[in-house]
């Protein structure tokens, strides 16, 4: 959870962050957060890390709300080698981005083809 903290402040396509949750304590800590994109766009993320889960929900999209990509973990698509991670994008793939730096890296690479 720190990493993803400190990526908001040290990602130079984030041109803003907006903590909406936070919660923490000795055995796992949940972030729920909205991140402008330098061109705009909106991500919103959810985080829960304990010793024995990482679930995720990151939510990329344009700002009139067009659905870019999403990143998850729900476990109901289990008929994917990925599973339980996935995205939309609209439609649904297996996903080898499981983290926050991840989407991040996916971003930056897809703003730079000018997408």
């Amino acid at each position: 959870m720190q990493k993803t903290l400190k990526l908001f402040k040290k990602s130079r396509i984030i041109k803003k962050h907006t903590i909406l949750d936070y919660k923490s304590s000795s055995k796992a800590q949940y972030l729920k957060a909205k991140v402008e994109i330098k061109n705009g766009d909106l991500l919103f993320l959810k985080e829960y890390i304990s010793s024995t889960e990482h679930l995720y929900s990151y939510h990329w999209q344009k700002a009139n709300g067009d659905l870019i990509i999403r990143w998850d973990n729900s476990p109901h698509h289990k008929s994917l080698t990925t599973f339980p991670h996935h995205k939309h994008s609209p439609d649904l793939e297996e996903s080898y981005e499981t983290t926050f730096k991840d989407i991040i890296k996916v971003i930056k690479k897809i703003m730079k083809k000018g997408k």
